[in-house]
């Protein structure tokens, strides 16, 4: 949340409303709206960080609101956050630890696990799959979030065959 924040705000200034507003025309229904209270309190961080700035505007028959500008500092992150490579592949993958371990405490055998994670791949890619027919096609942005997760689950799939054949 705090790059996406910063990387608005390096576009424009604007005030929490309008960021949540900016960030469901970008990404649409593909990206969970982001809460009211997680933006503000982000951006509360981020000005305690020196990242951004406030200014209090006065407003006519409404409570004031505060216009956020990103600082050097902020700019300087934003910059380090977009050079920086994101992270890979998950080594550290929770049901593959489950997949493992269990079957040793005699709880889970491990094909009722694959068959169940299995099973919750294809109901998500199904949950997604609907979500796209929803999506206006002119937002690309949307669409290739979705399709990247569906890569994603597709690849999750094909490496549960893999550990279905290799495990004993």
């Amino acid at each position: 949340m705090r790059q996406s924040l910063l990387a608005l705000l390096a576009k424009e200034p604007a005030h929490g409303y309008e960021l949540k507003q900016a960030l469901e025309a970008i990404f649409g229904s593909a990206y969970p709206s982001p809460n009211i209270g997680q933006i503000y309190v982000t951006l509360g961080r981020l000005e305690k960080d020196g990242y951004v700035r406030s200014v209090g505007v006065e407003q006519s028959n409404r409570p004031n609101k505060k216009v956020y500008y990103i600082t050097a500092a902020g700019r300087e992150a934003l910059l380090t956050w977009v050079e920086e490579p994101t992270e890979g592949p998950r080594v550290r993958d929770e049901f593959f630890m489950k997949l493992v371990l269990a079957p040793m405490t005699g709880l889970s055998d491990r094909m009722a696990l694959i068959n169940r994670q299995r099973r919750h791949y294809l109901a998500l890619i199904r949950d997604l799959d609907e979500l796209a027919e929803r999506t206006d096609p002119g937002n690309r942005v949307s669409l290739l979030l979705i399709e990247g997760a569906m890569l994603h689950l597709q690849a999750d799939l094909d490496w549960l065959e893999r550990c279905q054949e290799e495990l004993p």
